[in-house]
């Protein structure tokens, strides 16, 4: 699955091997520049909307630009559309946040292992914010989603899944 994981996008004219290199640089230094600025934020206190407005736009140009050269399945983009992700649930932006996701959770179904916790949380997240935003049939499928999975990881009988159950039943 590597190859998927860091595709290239198929263009007329292929990015040279210098460009992806130097494309992937690039992403890591993003990356790294994004963790630490997300590390600070505790120390910053992150209630300053305008620095989640910052961060967002750091990972939106950060996305068109790796987008030039990356698909959306490269693990690069997921990570930065991950991380806009999470601006946009701190904004309380909650259809950018599923925008996010949605793009997130099929190459994450393909890139994780079937039974992957990972995946589980991307389904939840999901399927509360479709909850959030009225959307009861697309909420109800992505928390079932979410469900078989952590019965598989967790046990049928664990306390996470009878709270998302119980979720489901107050809708």
């Amino acid at each position: 699955q590597d190859k998927e994981k860091v595709e290239i996008r198929k263009l007329n004219d292929p990015p040279s091997a210098e460009a992806v290199r130097d494309m992937i640089k690039y992403a890591r230094n993003i990356i790294e520049e994004f963790r630490r600025a997300k590390r600070y934020k505790y120390i910053l206190c992150l209630t300053l909307t305008p620095l989640a407005c910052e961060l967002l736009e750091i990972c939106e140009l950060t996305l068109d630009k790796m987008g030039a050269v990356f698909e959306d399945s490269n693990v690069y983009m997921l990570h930065m559309m991950y991380q806009a992700m999470g601006v946009c649930l701190y904004m309380q932006d909650w259809e950018g946040a599923l925008r996010y996701g949605q793009k997130i959770i099929r190459p994450y179904s393909k890139h994780y292992p079937a039974y992957s916790l990972n995946v589980a949380s991307m389904w939840l997240k999901l399927g509360r914010l479709y909850m959030a935003l009225e959307n009861r049939t697309a909420g109800v499928k992505a928390l079932k989603s979410a469900i078989a999975i952590m019965e598989v990881a967790h046990g049928k009988d664990h306390p996470y899944i009878s709270e998302i159950k119980k979720e489901l039943e107050d809708h």
